[in-house]
């Protein structure tokens, strides 16, 4: 199984969607396009979990050393469509007190402009 990652330009800020699941096989195929984005300059992202039906604690530390790189750099990271059981895990982790997370990609693309 592996997962498909898109990534498009909004402005200055990059949106990677991500469709699959993210576990230990499939995340560093997401943290190396994280990496790639933030290679690139780009500091600002919105990641659409829309697809994502599970992510593993792998998927998290992913998050959690993109989230790092961009916030040195004085960036951000939003995350927006996260499906229940996705939230339940970033929830159970302690990451939602770290990441803003959204209902919608259009609300996670007008937070970094307010």
């Amino acid at each position: 199984m592996t997962i498909e990652l898109s990534v498009e330009q909004a402005g200055d800020i990059d949106v990677i969607a991500i469709n699959g699941r993210v576990d230990s096989r499939t995340a560093p195929e997401m943290g190396d396009c994280l990496s790639h984005q933030i290679d690139q300059g780009s500091l600002y992202l919105v990641i659409n979990f829309s697809l994502v039906d599970y992510m593993s604690s792998a998927g998290l530390r992913e998050l959690v050393s993109a989230l790092k790189r961009v916030k040195s750099a004085g960036g951000d990271i939003r995350l927006c469509c996260v499906p229940p059981r996705v939230n339940e895990v970033l929830e159970l982790s302690g990451l939602s007190s770290i990441f803003y997370v959204f209902e919608d990609q259009s609300s996670a693309l007008e937070s970094f402009l307010a």
